[in-house]
């Protein structure tokens, strides 16, 4: 059965296998890391699927529990499946001081009944019986404990540990209920907080929490990149857009290969990928697979011969029927099997099968129509980067309909194509390592390879660190942040901002397919803009600081992804070294990295090559004619942005841009001044 060549971003790991391996406390990498914060009253843990959060929140609670004088911790999950993760583990086993154990009747996410305010009556009444107790963990679901919230006040907390797992459900909008409430709790300060999760943005345009707030806690920074590139068996991760014209189920299996271990996410019945009739896409998903040979009577796993002969099993957790999913739900978590590669060969789901659902060998997660949360993808990628004997490689797919010149929905289309751009942007960014970025001439750093030759005061220093997956870069002309809060955003937080970036239309509009738009528009007046509506409190330093750093980020990743696959066509380079040499090389090649050359590199220039290799000619054109038709003209807000740094160009250089220059960039500040001139002249006329 033949499968397309996906077009992908592609992450090679040295497979070191350092996340994996324990210490005298049974610690991961991740988990060692998490618990040397554990005297924190309030802690953030920022860590991908698979790097054992669950564990690491043990760890932290017990000793809390233990020598931080907290009477009470509170595990809160956001779906009953998840409190599967908090279950008794014999920590002390691996070298841990103590147990984790969880009393049947406080795990709350085991109780019968869905989550409504009705049935939560009684789980509230449940959480009030706790609280009044000897015993000391709970474990409940976000809603149980937003009701008991409401019912009980924050007060009946003081003095426990609130553990909120999945935490980029909260949001600082006053309508999320969660999100106010824990205000509440910092704002009161009696309890403990710890936060974790695997994507902090949200994806939306809602922030997680208020700078306020935010600046409360300590972070514990994981990247993917630590994670997988210190994997054992896991060597590769490829992250991949396919577009399709008709039907997707004319084209799944151009991307589904039978042979590898896959979840299939169909469309949700009210998108335009649905046939709105997911029943009958679960059958003819079957039926383009091979041929249907009844189901497993013990797991109600369906049987479907492939052509070649080989008979595999298919989990349904599309159908209705309660009886039946249960039975493929339970078979799927059945502990007897967790490490049993042969129990099931795909998984096809709906609404399923996502957040916090473990299973390891999962080799492809296939998706198909573009899912509007960024948060929602990284996720589901997360089920695919579990690390397994004997798997090698992972991937993850995103079918989307391309625009049809005979369709309505065209535009629709053009907006998930944009969409889908932003996502391998953003993924690009978070699979790749952490950045220092330092002045030039800032000095060597300790536990940093410099490479041959070590490090040159007089000339270009790219040094990485091996242990923590980082580089130091020094760049001519950067600005370095002067708060703490500015430091740490520089530090820890420039996904979010890059998120934000990425996800802004007009600037993936005009850096794809506006030809007159120059790359300092976007590096400087666009991502400038993002910077200061995050950061209103920041000066205007820490926030030119924030811009300036993010932007070499996304820049370096996107030159050095693009020459490290250079390399590999050459031979040059092999395994995790790649992206790692395509930094080194491209540093070195242009011998002087400064803040001019990295506000010139158009960002969405690599996103464009993904697209064009995926989309034909002519579709490429109808996507360009569709933004064309709606393209933007310059703000008030642009054209001041633009005359500042014009002052800024008159300071340099001794005279402000002239609209004539040869220079884009120079004539496109020149235009927001005649911009913002006009406009102040109508204004007073």
């Amino acid at each position: 059965m033949a499968v397309n060549t996906i077009p992908s971003v592609s992450l090679r790991t040295a497979h070191t296998g350092a996340s994996t391996k324990a210490n005298e406390l049974g610690m991961r990498t991740m988990q060692e890391r998490a618990y040397a914060m554990r005297g924190e009253q309030y802690l953030l843990i920022k860590s991908p699927p698979a790097s054992g959060k669950s564990r690491a929140l043990m760890f932290i609670a017990l000793d809390k529990l233990h020598n931080q004088n907290i009477r009470k911790a509170i595990i809160v999950v956001p779906e009953r499946s998840i409190g599967g993760s908090f279950a008794d583990e014999p920590l002390s086993q691996c070298g841990f001081h103590w147990d984790w154990t969880v009393r049947p009747q406080w795990n709350l996410c085991n109780a019968p009944g869905i989550d409504t305010p009705s049935v939560a009556k009684s789980k509230v009444k449940a959480v009030g019986q706790f609280l009044g107790s000897e015993d000391r963990v709970l474990v409940c679901t976000h809603a149980t404990f937003r009701f008991a919230v409401d019912e009980l006040g924050v007060g009946a907390f003081d003095g426990c540990l609130i553990a909120v797992d999945e935490f980029h459900h909260v949001s600082a909008n006053p309508d999320n209920r969660l999100g106010a409430q824990l205000g509440q709790f910092l704002a009161r300060d009696k309890v403990h907080l710890v936060a974790m999760t695997g994507s902090y943005f949200r994806g939306d345009a809602e922030a997680v929490l208020s700078p306020s707030d935010e600046s409360k806690f300590v972070s514990v920074t994981y990247t993917y990149y630590e994670q997988l590139n210190g994997y054992e068996h896991l060597k590769s991760l490829d992250i991949g857009y396919f577009f399709y014209s008709g039907r997707y189920l004319d084209a799944i299996m151009k991307v589904l290969d039978p042979a590898r271990k896959t979840i299939v996410h169909i469309p949700n019945v009210n998108s335009r990928e649905s046939t709105k009739d997911k029943v009958r896409e679960v059958n003819e998903i079957m039926d383009a697979l091979g041929s249907w040979e009844g189901e497993d009577p013990a797991t109600g796993f369906h049987l479907v011969r492939l052509p070649a002969g080989k008979v595999i099993k298919v989990a349904d957790l599309v159908d209705d029927d309660p009886g039946k999913r249960d039975k493929v739900v339970g078979a799927l978590k059945d502990p007897s099997h967790r490490y049993d590669r042969d129990h099931v060969d795909i998984i096809l789901a709906l609404g399923m099968a996502k957040e916090g659902f473990d299973w390891i060998w999962c080799e492809h997660a296939l998706t198909v129509g573009y899912r509007s949360s960024l948060t929602e993808i990284i996720q589901i990628i997360g089920r695919a980067t579990r690390d397994a004997p004997g798997k090698a490689s992972a991937s993850f797919t995103n079918l989307i309909a391309e625009p049809d010149a005979s369709e309505e929905v065209v535009i629709d289309a053009v907006n998930d194509t944009l969409k889908a751009i932003a996502a391998s942007l953003l993924m690009e960014q978070v699979l790749a390592p952490r950045f220092d970025f330092a002045p030039k001439n800032s000095g060597e750093r300790v536990g940093f390879d410099y490479g041959e030759g070590g490090y040159d005061p007089k000339g270009t220093n790219v040094g990485f660190n091996e242990t923590t997956g980082q580089f130091h870069l020094e760049i001519n002309g950067l600005v370095t942040p002067q708060s703490d809060e500015a430091k740490r955003i520089c530090r820890d937080d420039l996904n979010e901002v890059i998120t934000a970036f990425v996800q802004d239309k007009s600037a993936l509009e005009r850096g794809l397919f506006d030809e007159e738009t120059v790359p300092e528009e976007l590096t400087q007046v666009r991502m400038g803009k993002i910077v200061k509506e995050r950061y209103p409190e920041l000066s205007e330093t820490d926030q030119e600081a924030i811009r300036q750093h993010a932007v070499a980020a996304l820049n370096l990743t996107q030159k050095a992804k693009a020459i490290a696959a250079e390399m590999d066509e050459k031979g040059e380079v092999r395994g995790g070294s790649s992206l790692i040499d395509g930094v080194r090389k491209y540093a070195m090649d242009v011998r002087n990295l400064d803040i001019d050359l990295i506000d010139r590199i158009n960002p969405f220039e690599a996103a464009y090559a993904i697209l064009a290799k995926s989309m034909s000619e002519q579709t490429l054109k109808q996507v360009a004619a569709v933004i064309a038709g709606k393209r933007i003209s310059m703000t008030i807000e642009e054209a001041r942005d633009l005359a500042r740094r014009a002052l800024r160009f008159k300071t340099e250089r001794g005279r402000l841009p002239e609209i004539t220059s040869p220079d884009a960039w120079e004539k496109r500040m020149a235009e927001g001044v005649a911009f913002l001139q006009r406009n102040v002249a109508a204004a007073n006329a």
